[in-house]
């Protein structure tokens, strides 16, 4: 089976993206033996959201003694964990951590899903991509986004690959014949540039913002509840042997709470689609995405 494709693997559960100096006493008794006293080190990139305020007041109104580091990068979360000085992490996506594992010949897995927020096609003055046909199309050309931008192509309609099913596609890989718009892979701060010269674009969430676009101006998005989206999906993240630890169990639970989706649905001016997929599921797509990676796919 070519590892670019999904196939046809039945998943069902899981896409962005916290640290304590871990100890052994990670959700253990109290010296006294008595009530038991959960503490966890966690790390992101994000801790000055909405979302993880609210994460941390939750934490203390549930007797978890939470300590949430901030990276300023996306390398050192999964290293961190990796050498054990946190106990779990949320920053990242399911391909992201696909990568890091193979990469870095770790095996750090994914515990619980989080969210996951769709990739849009915008187009300055349209709210759909009728007469689009004809059209070139800005993506962002970095590793982590590009095959997501024209998968969402493909998922829409306009472009048709040379073979189907790539979990990663290269604009090599589009059947430039068949296909109904052509690609311009560009650096992922000049998508929002080629929209306001009034070319269709596809453009990251995070660029959204800082030039005026509202996400509810989309022409397209891709659906986070297609297969093709999995990669994508939010995890939180931890070494295999703290996987069921009591703590994490507890940080887990205080995550997937309204209130943090409601903090979230802000952070992300409404995009945010929560996701909760078992841990196993979350794994076999993990599993699914290592081995494309090992082959290079």
């Amino acid at each position: 089976m070519n590892l670019r494709k999904f196939g046809s693997l039945a998943l069902a559960g899981a896409l962005s993206f916290s640290l304590v100096a871990c100890s052994n006493d990670s959700g253990s008794s109290d010296a006294s033996g008595s009530d038991q006293k959960l503490s966890l080190k966690v790390g992101t990139t994000e801790a000055g959201s909405k979302a993880w305020d609210v994460i941390e007041d939750e934490a203390k109104k549930n007797g978890l003694d939470l300590d949430v580091v901030d990276f300023s990068d996306y390398t050192t979360p999964n290293k961190a964990l990796a050498e054990g000085t946190i106990d779990a992490n949320a920053f990242q996506h399911l391909k992201f951590l696909a990568g890091y594992n193979v990469g870095e010949n770790q095996h750090l897995v994914p515990v619980a899903s989080t969210y996951i927020v769709p990739l849009s096609l915008f187009w300055k003055g349209h709210d759909n991509i009728d007469g689009i046909e004809g059209e070139t199309v800005a993506i962002p050309n970095d590793p982590s986004n590009q095959g997501r931008a024209i998968n969402v192509l493909v998922g829409a309609g306009l472009l048709t690959l040379k073979e189907e099913g790539l979990i990663t596609p290269t604009p090599a890989d589009i059947d430039e014949a068949k296909s109904k718009v052509k690609v311009n892979p560009l650096a992922a701060e000049q998508t929002p540039v080629a929209y306001g010269e009034g070319k269709p674009a596809i453009i990251n969430n995070n660029f959204l913002g800082r030039a005026g676009i509202q996400a509810s101006s989309a022409a397209y998005k891709d659906d986070p509840n297609s297969e093709a989206a999995e990669p994508y999906i939010n995890v939180i993240a931890a070494r295999e042997d703290d996987a069921n630890s009591e703590a994490l169990k507890k940080f887990i639970e205080i995550y997937q709470t309204p209130e943090v989706e409601k903090a979230q649905a802000e952070d992300t001016d409404g995009t945010s689609v929560p996701v909760r997929r078992p841990a196993s599921e979350l794994q076999a797509i993990l599993d699914k995405l290592e081995a494309a990676e090992k082959d290079g796919k």
